[in-house]
């Protein structure tokens, strides 16, 4: 070997040495060969030692204790969305009908795919991008996709933690500000808010001192100053908790996560407690069976138990990824799965008991008040007494004869002299106007209304944690950039952009990303995710690598799910959602103030601009990175290979080699950028139980070490 040889510097220097595969096939033998991957002697090695160092030169940063990652597994993907978007959907959707389709999607889509993203997240130590660009690089673009849909998402759930810190300092007052409706002075007159009068004291907060609301999406009304600190704030405590990666979110969520579950506790106990809950919890229970054949339903079942245990975000992959090779991440998806429902139907009950106790509530009031209008109709001869029931008592009425009495009424020409109240709030409003109006009635209100704002910012500080995962490990992990400057430019551009979040008509905007900006997109992606490893990788190579990392080989449920139920069921939802979309134009729920009521616009035409714009900007890297990778504009991976050595064995590293290097002769197809880091020495039983060397015609090339000597036997290496 010459004395300026590459290989023979190593000897006298610690430093890494790459040199191309033609160099290093020049040479008289190999560097520690027996440890080498191009080791075809047969003799013996230590395949767990080769692992472990495998993953200390990666020095990837790991999870202090399964219990920590467990924890922040559930703390992403339990969110403010089991308390405020599952409620709501499950009351829109027929109450107790929705958890059928919920539950049946749930198994049958969410629980493998949330399996299969913990397994190829653990399996090759990668974040989103890497992990598609080594499984299948001409959709690797799904990667790219995961990062904006996390985005997108990110800017507007931040601003729901906003409005929650929000609240939170306004509840250290007692009266609560929302208890009551303000009175204004007219003239020498003080009389109540009409607006709030019309309404209630927490709605009226809600729209009018909290969001500022204006009457329509096209009506900006500038900053509103409260909740652009409330953001600023929001933003800081996510930065500060990812900025150090898991070092730092990790001993976040011991308390964000835990915590939610005792306040949602309490509630339960003090909610069932209240008159009226009953009534609400066997609203939640009635089903209304005729739902369930809505494809509408099925279509937010599924978009929610993606939205639910996070799929396609990215952000189950990078916590995985910080995983050892061998954690049981089929117990994992299990227990996150059951654990996220557990906690859905939980919040829904609570919500449920606290709605139904608001419905009693304004009940009593609207009798009250349309009893008063009745008796000053019979005063002035508007109705005549004999529409009365002689059993009536006006003193002691009950809802029976109430309702006698309205449907009398009714027969009366002309505008209805009654009004009737729908106690049902939506969205967002499930949290910020049911639970507000609750609290107000409980002993020792600002002391109940801190513990449920502050478990709402834990709720979402959880979930912002994952989510910002999702965007940070794929790009620190493929562009290798720092970490804490990524970090601290992506939160400050994340505030900027989230300033039209925190104008007058922010809610609008809000709504119109929690509909538009992830719904689609997400479901494309997933549906791709599942493509590319039951059908491009393969699903039968798959288990067989799941059997060796887990030490036991997976239910035959997940093959067939993973290669034909998941992929159809997604399609069809898919081709409802757009079919949804084509058949009701998008529209939004405006809050009147001269009315103090909501009623529903359609978007204008420069708001549905953006509407298509956010779904194709999150859909766009697929196509592109398809385009670019299919007609070789980039490179993939597949043409490019040089080897590390260090410390006398020898790691697989890319770099960029000229098309017409001697190595296009010796290599078979490589794998992508983001090279898988387990050890390649084993059996492999891909479809057809093909031999690893026969693996140079599959679709991919995913096999083995990723090369071979042309002369190499075909026996296992």
């Amino acid at each position: 070997m010459p004395k300026n040889s590459k290989v023979t510097q190593r000897e006298h220097s610690s430093e890494h040495v790459t040199e191309s595969v033609a160099d290093l096939l020049a040479h008289e033998e190999p560097v520690d060969y027996k440890r080498s991957v191009l080791n075809v002697t047969g003799e013996a090695w230590d395949k767990q030692k080769d692992v472990e160092e495998d993953l200390d030169s990666e020095k990837r940063p790991a999870w202090n204790s399964k219990l920590q990652y467990i924890l922040a597994q559930i703390g992403y993907s339990v969110g403010l969305g089991n308390v405020w978007r599952f409620p709501y959907l499950c009351q829109k959707n027929g109450g107790g009908a929705y958890l059928v389709p919920y539950l049946v999607l749930l198994i049958i889509i969410g629980l493998p795919l949330f399996f299969l993203e913990l397994a190829v997240g653990q399996r090759i130590r990668r974040g989103s991008i890497g992990v598609w660009n080594y499984i299948c690089p001409r959709l690797g673009g799904i990667g790219y996709a995961s990062c904006l849909v996390c985005f997108f998402v990110g800017l507007y759930y931040n601003v729901i933690i906003g409005w929650s810190i929000f609240y939170f300092f306004k509840s250290f007052q007692y009266p609560l500000p929302w208890s009551e409706c303000p009175i204004v002075k007219n003239g020498t007159v003080a009389v109540v808010e009409a607006e709030c009068e019309k309404s209630s004291a927490t709605t009226y907060f809600w729209y009018r001192e909290a969001l500022e609301i204006s009457s329509s999406i096209s009506e900006g009304g500038g900053l509103n100053w409260k909740m652009t600190l409330c953001l600023l704030t929001a933003w800081s405590i996510v930065g500060l908790a990812v900025i150090k990666g898991i070092q730092s979110s990790g001993k976040v969520m011991y308390f964000s996560s835990l915590f939610p579950y005792v306040v949602l506790l309490c509630f339960l106990v003090r909610g069932l407690l209240l008159r009226g809950a009953i009534d609400g919890i066997l609203h939640m229970f009635t089903p209304k069976l005729d739902k369930m054949l809505d494809p509408q339903v099925w279509r937010e079942a599924a978009t929610q138990v993606f939205f639910a245990l996070g799929l396609g975000f990215g952000g189950v992959i990078a916590f995985s990824s910080y995983n050892k090779q061998d954690n049981n991440c089929h117990f994992d998806a299990t227990l996150v799965s059951f654990i996220n429902f557990f906690t859905s139907v939980l919040a829904t009950l609570v919500v449920f008991a606290v709605l139904g106790f608001k419905a009693n509530i304004m009940n009593e009031k609207c009798v009250l008040e349309n009893t008063e209008k009745i008796l000053g109709y019979l005063n002035t001869h508007v109705l005549s007494h004999d529409l009365i029931p002689p059993h009536v008592n006006f003193s002691h009425l009950t809802a029976k004869d109430y309702s006698e009495m309205y449907q009398v009424i009714m027969t009366v020409p002309g505008d209805d002299p009654l009004h009737s109240l729908q106690s049902w709030v939506q969205g967002t409003g499930l949290a910020f106007i049911a639970f507000t109006e609750a609290m107000t009635h409980f002993p020792a209100s600002p002391f109940w209304s801190v513990m449920f704002f502050l478990m709402l910012i834990n709720l979402g500080l959880g979930s912002m944690i994952g989510t910002m995962a999702g965007i940070t490990t794929p790009i620190i992990d493929t562009f290798k950039v720092r970490k804490e400057v990524f970090t601290v430019g992506c939160c400050i551009v994340a505030f900027l952009i989230g300033l039209i979040f925190v104008q007058h008509s922010g809610n609008y905007f809000v709504t119109m990303f929690d509909d538009y900006s992830a719904t689609l997109p997400l479901t494309v992606v997933v549906i791709l995710e599942n493509i590319a490893v039951a059908w491009i990788y393969g699903t039968k190579k798959f288990m067989q690598e799941l059997t060796e990392m887990l030490g036991f080989r997976p239910y035959i449920f997940y093959f067939y799910t993973w290669k034909y139920i998941s992929p159809l069921c997604m399609a069809v939802l898919m081709t409802a959602s757009i079919i949804q979309l084509g058949v009701n134009p998008p529209g939004y729920s405006a809050w009147i103030r001269e009315e103090a009521t909501e009623k529903f616009l359609y978007y204008p035409t420069w708001a549905m601009a953006i509407l298509i714009c956010l779904i194709i900007l999150a859909t766009l890297p697929l196509p592109v990175v398809f385009i670019l990778r299919q007609f070789h504009l980039v490179s993939d991976g597949s043409n490019a290979l040089s080897v590390t050595y260090k410390k006398g064995r020898m790691m697989k590293d890319i770099s960029n080699l000229e098309d017409n290097d001697e190595t296009r002769f010796i290599l078979s197809k490589v794998p992508s950028e983001t090279p898988s880091p387990m050890p390649v020495h084993r059996s492999y039983l891909g479809p057809g139980n093909a031999s690893p060397m026969e693996m140079s015609s599959a679709p991919n090339g995913r096999y083995g070490s990723g090369y071979h000597l042309a002369s190499t036997p075909e026996s296992e290496l």
